[in-house]
């Protein structure tokens, strides 16, 4: 579900070079690539100051031109001008996703000619399983090739409420299913139909980038709660509930945990569950995508399956993550009727329903047996070897933090006893974005900066490539680490 939230502008992830006479980046001094790498970053975020509709404000608080008095300014100052350039004040408040921006950098610096290890992207690095393609390569001899109903076909609609009742004990039917196109699209739609101006999301951090631009969208406030390393990353129950009040409008809970890897015992969910029943207006949005990439002894319990919170809950999955489907754009939302019907509304008037032979493999997916059968457990197999490598490789570096990832394919790393360190040549590791950026120049392997996950302290590595490619990151980056010191005393 990256699709997801720059280090890197995907708009400027390609130096402007001639087709015909391409220059390898790596030629370039190892400065030079860090400057344009950082003027690329400067030019994008020049485009997410925070403006409100009429007049506007800047960070500092002060006020701003009006967006239409800009807009007839420059119109007056040049007679020939026709158009007015100015977009929504709604999407300037957003933020690029900085996953999708970097790993389009790595891209293209690696048709450059540079040898970048890309670890950014959230996308398994396993085919989909062969059940799965050949029922859409079927769907499309068959000539299965139209539209469907909005909300997904009723035997797609019929299998997932059957997956729900024998893997996480919940009841649906399918007019309770909206099928869409991605996991990702499912989300907006959500906080789009249930929340209204004014109204604020809750939002544990770290989070996927994309949870508070959503919000933003929707003309929410997202109100962000940190968590420590040191819990796991998980919300306290007493954290949650200082920061309830007649606005909070939705709780958005991802369990396992996209950067983290954490995985919310059931304790604790009803714990959470407690607190959010004294708010009749609270509403939960449960992300599962990564429901079957889990590693014992965790395991997931579905936050409607609480008692009283089925009535309140809008739970999101996919088949992205799990059958290596992310080029499929397939999800779905399960929910109380009305919240379903406000949400296909929204679908209705934007993409309309999801691809026909995408939904064919989707069904053959649900098909291949309880939690995706020996397909998925072979892939989530080579998760834990991978993430076991990565624990290991890291802590043996000086002053790293970790929080063993339960699910997922992702390492949330502390490197920030590194933070003030000095290289010659490059300069100051300042944060998570420059140390990201040095190890993009020195080591040439992409990762996301913590700062985009809402914790500045670490760096996020996807574990979903190869163990081969992991083991010759890892050691770039060991290499790469030599240059620094913990300025920061490690206790």
């Amino acid at each position: 579900m990256e699709a997801s939230h720059s280090l890197l502008s995907s708009s400027s992830s390609c130096l402007p070079l001639p087709s015909r006479s391409r220059i390898p980046l790596r030629s370039l001094p190892g400065s030079n690539l860090s400057k344009a790498l950082s003027f690329s970053r400067s030019v994008e975020f020049s485009s997410s100051a925070s403006i409100r509709f009429g007049d506007s404000w800047d960070r500092r608080g002060g006020r701003l031109p009006s967006v239409k008095a800009s807009a007839r300014s420059a119109l007056s100052a040049d007679p020939m001008a026709s158009v007015d350039p100015t977009v929504s004040p709604r999407v300037s408040s957003v933020k690029p996703s900085k996953t999708m921006a970097i790993t389009d950098q790595a891209t293209a610096l690696v048709q450059s000619g540079v040898p970048v290890i890309g670890l950014a992207a959230g996308e398994p690095d396993f085919d989909t399983p062969a059940a799965i393609s050949e029922a859409g390569i079927n769907a499309i001899r068959q000539g299965y090739t139209r539209y469907t109903p909005n909300a997904g076909t009723l035997e797609l609609r019929k299998a997932i409420c059957h997956k729900f009742q024998e893997e996480n004990g919940l009841s649906y039917t399918p007019d309770q299913i909206l099928v869409s196109n991605g996991a990702k699209q499912s989300i907006m739609q959500a906080v789009l139909a249930v929340c209204s101006p004014g109204d604020e999301v809750i939002i544990p951090a770290p989070y996927w980038v994309s949870y508070p631009e959503m919000a933003r969208l929707a003309d929410a406030a997202p109100v962000i709660i940190s968590t420590n390393i040191s819990d796991n990353f998980l919300l306290k129950p007493e954290a949650l509930a200082s920061k309830l009040n007649e606005k909070s409008r939705l709780l958005i809970l991802c369990s396992p945990s996209n950067p983290t890897g954490s995985v919310y015992p059931k304790e604790l969910l009803e714990e959470i569950a407690d607190i959010v029943r004294k708010h009749p207006r609270l509403l939960v949005l449960s992300d599962e995508i990564y429901e079957h990439i889990i590693y014992p002894p965790a395991k997931h319990t579905s936050f409607a399956s609480l008692p009283g919170m089925w009535e309140r809950t809008l739970t999101v999955n996919g088949f992205s993550k799990a059958f290596a489907m992310t080029g499929w754009r397939l999800g779905y939302l399960a929910c109380p009727k009305h919240f379903v019907a406000a949400c296909g509304k929204i679908q209705s008037q934007s993409t309309s329903g999801a691809s026909s032979i995408s939904q064919k493999a989707g069904l053959a997916a649900l098909g291949l047996g309880y939690a995706g059968g020996e397909a998925v457990s072979t892939m989530v197999r080579a998760f834990q070897e991978r993430r076991d490598f990565l624990v290991k490789s890291f802590r043996e570096l000086e002053g790293v933090k970790i929080s063993e990832p339960q699910g997922a394919f992702y390492l949330f790393v502390d490197f920030s006893s590194y933070y003030g360190a000095e290289v010659e040549g490059f300069g100051i590791i300042k944060d998570s974005e420059s140390l990201c950026r040095f190890l993009l120049d020195k080591a040439q392997v992409a990762l996301v900066p913590g700062d985009a996950f809402g914790d500045d302290k670490c760096i996020r590595i996807s574990y979903a490539a190869s163990l081969s490619t992991l083991q010759a990151a890892v050691g770039k980056i060991k290499e790469a680490m030599i240059l620094l010191k913990p300025p920061i005393p490690v206790s």
